[in-house]
């Protein structure tokens, strides 16, 4: 597991569309996102067919939910100059892949998945005895895969399928990555680097092989990814040169760990809007103001003149969030002392939610304004994303057998 990517490496992510986003989104990947976007290539797709599989009984609602999810993206500062936004559905070649991927993907795989019994224990209102949830990792890997990814941004409790697309890759690669001629293609695609870039490869796989130095492979796999003159199964042979092996025609992401802080909910808990303690990102200013004048606070503080415990407080959680290191000193100390009360605490942090879901509600509302601009950003990208996942499926297809062109 490796928690960078060479700067201009590509990176794909993806939300499954269940209704407007809340301050927990905003935290936990948004802002990754945003931050990712100023330094890698981006690809950032709305996966409803994702929601079809735990939610198919549903699906009434999943089209509204898509069209909050770009603009929720879109005010929130994800870029449609820097990153490719698009809906997971439009993108046909990514259910062509699923598809060829299901063919080799031994099914003691998707039954160890953690979350494959996680889920079916934790949503057992739904039926999830269906082919769709069991072998939907199989279309997340389709999804990455695709794209040849080089990071995906995922919390703890996904690196298990990230692994699991490495895996199948890997299974992909060795199946069907041999192909006739293998050695010389690669030669003649070295020579289109050009005369210092093929020295330099030569001597990175040189290092590689004989002594298994693994910083010598890191630099050759940057080198392949930074060469603009070399077709996509180019690439992928060279890539495959460089252990000796076949050809590398699906190419094995990393899981990037990604920062993704805890987000307290209105309850302590973590926000969610399952347990009704989340605060949208288009929240009025009234409502933000509502809920946290409303929030629980320490319930051995039932006075104003009793002393309360910051640690055992909801609301100080927030502050951990919002609050500079001067303001929770204010409050730690003003709590414990009874020097302040709990609206006074709170005061702060209504102020700070009020400053960060502003301008977000203010962007949202333009695009909803607007809904044509955002269907175009959104079919824009489409045509880009599509662009990319039509070449790989073209070198899968060939890889397989089933190009069928004429010899």
């Amino acid at each position: 597991m490796s928690n960078s990517v060479a700067h201009g490496g590509r990176i794909l992510s993806g939300m499954r569309p269940t209704g407007r986003l809340h301050l927990g989104h905003y935290h936990g990947v948004l802002r990754n996102w945003i931050e990712l976007q100023q330094t890698h290539e981006c690809f950032f797709f709305i996966a409803d067919w994702h929601a079809l599989t735990t939610a198919y009984e549903e699906r009434e609602g999943i089209s509204q939910n898509v069209w909050d999810m770009a603009v929720d993206w879109l005010a929130c500062g994800v870029n449609p100059n820097l990153a490719t936004l698009f809906i997971q559905s439009r993108v046909k070649e990514h259910a062509e892949l699923h598809l060829l991927l299901s063919m080799i993907a031994p099914l003691g795989w998707l039954e160890r998945v953690p979350t494959y019994k996680d889920q079916i224990e934790q949503l057992r209102e739904r039926d999830l005895a269906t082919y769709g949830f069991l072998g939907y990792p199989v279309l997340q890997s389709a999804d990455i895969l695709i794209y040849g990814a080089a990071g995906v941004p995922v919390g703890e409790d996904q690196v298990s399928h990230v692994e699991l697309t490495r895996e199948l890759a890997r299974r992909f690669n060795h199946l069907f990555g041999r192909e006739p001629g293998f050695e010389d293609k690669a030669e003649a695609a070295i020579g289109k680097m050009g005369k210092k870039q093929a020295r330099l490869y030569r001597e990175l796989r040189r290092r590689y092989q004989e002594a298994g130095d693994d910083e010598a492979l890191g630099e050759a796999k940057a080198l392949l990814e930074s060469q603009q003159n070399l077709t996509v199964a180019d690439s992928a042979r060279l890539a495959g040169y460089l252990d000796g092996g076949g050809r590398t025609v699906l190419a094995e992401p990393q899981a990037l760990l990604t920062r993704a802080p805890r987000m307290p909910g209105l309850d302590g808990r973590k926000m969610s809007k399952s347990y009704g303690n989340a605060i949208s990102l288009r929240e009025p200013d009234a409502q933000i103001e509502h809920k946290i004048r409303t929030m629980p606070t320490d319930p051995a503080r039932v006075r104003r003149t009793d002393p309360g415990e910051p640690d055992k407080c909801p609301v100080f959680d927030l502050h951990r969030v919002y609050s500079d290191t001067d303001t929770r000193q204010w409050v730690e100390t003003g709590c414990r002392s009874a020097g302040i009360g709990c609206l006074d605490c709170k005061k702060p942090l209504i102020d700070a939610v009020k400053a960060e879901v502003g301008p977000i509600r203010q962007r949202a509302e333009a695009l909803e304004d607007d809904p044509e601009q955002v269907r175009q950003i959104v079919a824009d990208g489409g045509e880009r994303a599509r662009d990319v996942a039509r070449d790989t499926m073209r070198e899968v297809r060939a890889a397989i057998g089933l190009d069928y062109r004429q010899r």
